[in-house]
């Protein structure tokens, strides 16, 4: 009898033991599969954001080509500009060196010449024509003077204005440039980013790989004891309660959050609460409430790993916070079947199991079907 009971102890400790040890194994793989899927989402947020950062850098790039052709016609502009100017001065100074030389002229040979030239008519007439004529010449020569001095004023200021326009083409080519370095630099930090990530996943995928192998293992020593505990496999149907449904989390009743209106429990979080969260450590299994039809299985934002069931007439299940799921969307669940494991995953507080119910798209509070 002595012995019996000692076997029995000795039996209970081992179990209790190996539960612990796989309690332990099971928080461990589920942190590590919760890493990796962070890790996923962040370097596809990396490669996002380096996408995005390419496509900025060929706009640039289209930037600065268009705005380098822009910079190339305008110094053809300017070469032709400064061409016209040299013509212009070049003209003004012939103009200018004429009308000294005649000026010259005159004032050396003085008013003899002029008088000669004005006795020598034969008539008044012709007289007053004569000197008309060298008051003419004169003006002419003033009047030449201005026009093409104006010519130059108007080409050197076409040229100003196209030497301003060439001068901002340049600053926005600089710009452009002093933009692209900045954006290649940020493209070079990025894919480091994404290489570190790789590396860092690969190490978590190997250390997942491992220990799902080593829960393998364990879950099949546990088979051959005859041990309860699962430490992250699907379990046997469960059905308990004479309500409606079945209750999602057998021997779990606490409930750490009602349906209805509370306190805000994280930021971002509702205080409109459409379930009911029932307190259970993680690995704790979750059964469907009832048969149906799997909608969806997976991930999904703030309700974390989560899986819906249709059940017909307008009646859904929703099951949120998952560590594991056991099944995928388009399966037949029965009644009781074990689908999930209770987790903490999207934006919660700790473990637990949020339980909602929709009838024709209308929360309901779950108390009526357990």
């Amino acid at each position: 009898m002595i012995h019996g009971k000692r076997v029995a102890s000795f039996l209970l400790v081992m179990t209790l033991c190996l539960g612990l040890a796989f309690q332990v194994q099971a928080s461990e793989l589920n942190e590590t599969r919760d890493k990796a899927s962070e890790l996923n989402e962040k370097k596809q947020k990396a490669e996002n954001e380096r996408a995005s950062l390419a496509e900025q850098l060929n706009s640039i790039v289209a930037d600065m080509e268009e705005t380098q052709s822009k910079i190339d016609a305008k110094e053809e502009e300017l070469e032709v500009k400064e061409e016209e100017l040299e013509v212009a001065k070049a003209e003004e100074n012939d103009q200018y060196e004429s009308m000294k030389m005649r000026i010259k002229y005159m004032y050396e040979n003085g008013d003899v010449q002029f008088m000669e030239i004005l006795c020598e008519s034969k008539s008044i007439g012709e007289f007053l024509n004569t000197a008309e004529y060298i008051t003419t010449i004169s003006e002419y020569d003033r009047e030449m003077l201005v026009e093409f001095q104006e010519v130059v004023k108007k080409v050197e200021e076409q040229e100003a204005a196209l030497k301003e326009e060439y001068a901002e083409l340049e600053t926005m080519q600089n710009d452009l440039i002093s933009k692209q370095e900045e954006v290649n630099t940020l493209v070079t930090e990025k894919e480091v980013e994404i290489s570190q990530l790789d590396s860092e996943l690969k190490d978590t995928n190997d250390k997942l790989a491992k220990l799902e192998a080593a829960a393998a293992e364990a879950q099949r020593k546990q088979n051959e004891s005859g041990s309860g505990y699962n430490p992250g496999g699907a379990g046997g149907s469960v059905v308990s309660g004479n309500g409606t449904f079945t209750h999602p989390c057998p021997g779990y009743t606490r409930i750490s959050s009602e349906f209805g209106w509370r306190p805000q429990p994280l930021p971002g979080a509702s205080t409109n609460h459409k379930g009911i969260d029932f307190a259970a450590p993680t690995g704790t299994r979750i059964h469907a409430a009832a048969g149906g039809t799997v909608t969806s299985a997976g991930y999904n934002g703030n309700a974390g790993r989560m899986i819906t069931i249709n059940h017909g007439n307008g009646l859904i299940t929703m099951y949120m916070h998952c560590s594991e799921l056991y099944v995928s969307s388009g399966q037949k669940v029965s009644k009781g079947q074990n689908i999930a494991a209770v987790g903490s995953t999207g934006n919660s507080t700790g473990p637990h199991l949020h339980f909602q119910v929709m009838l024709n798209g209308t929360p309901q509070n779950p108390h009526k079907y357990l």
